[in-house]
């Protein structure tokens, strides 16, 4: 089976242009960086609820949980948040009006239009949208999966470490989503 693509810096600049051009551009700006700059699966995403990603104050957490029905792997797992990703939660949170004395702390994160959770489904298709109409092909829900490993990786982080943060119970796991291109041979023989 062929793996999704993992798109370059550019490809990824374009994909955000792309969705600043849709009636709910914030929201699927907000996809597009959980699977690129977190790594999660679009199964995750569509679980999401505001209390899973912010504090009782309305403060983005630096770190959340995802529970186990919630994974792949039925296993609970922690999951980091950067400053730009705390940044872009924190604006989305005020735009829909997320406050913590209602009842939207249990509201989907990545809502439809009707405001209900997306199916993973769904929201596959929606990632294929965004990606066709960017023109980029072969990517998918699992390319910003792939792109969020490949960086890790490519930046010298600890494979272990990797290995955590994607949720993968194998190292040989995290290994098969690293992506190589003949760039990074050329400049790893450079090394020597």
């Amino acid at each position: 089976m062929k793996q999704a693509r993992v798109l370059t810096r550019s490809e990824l600049k374009r994909v955000l242009a792309v969705c600043s051009t849709h009636r709910h551009h914030h929201r699927n700006r907000l996809i597009i960086l959980l699977s690129h700059y977190v790594g999660l699966r679009v199964g995750e995403i569509a679980s999401l609820v505001w209390s899973d990603l912010l504090e009782a104050d309305g403060a983005v957490k630096h770190v959340f949980y995802l529970s186990a029905e919630n994974t792949k792997s039925n296993e609970a797992r922690a999951v980091h948040l950067n400053e730009l990703l705390k940044k872009e939660i924190s604006n989305y949170s005020k735009l829909v009006g997320i406050e913590f004395d209602t009842s939207s702390v249990f509201s989907p994160v990545i809502a439809s239009q009707k405001g209900q959770s997306f199916s993973a489904n769904s929201l596959c298709q929606l990632f294929g949208h965004i990606y066709s109409e960017a023109g980029i092909d072969d990517a998918s829900s699992h390319s910003g999966r792939r792109w969020f490993i490949t960086q890790l990786a490519h930046k010298g982080v600890s494979p272990k470490v990797i290995m955590e943060l994607a949720g993968h119970k194998h190292l040989g796991t995290t290994q098969r989503y690293i992506d190589v291109n003949e760039d990074m041979k050329t400049a790893a023989i450079g090394l020597l």
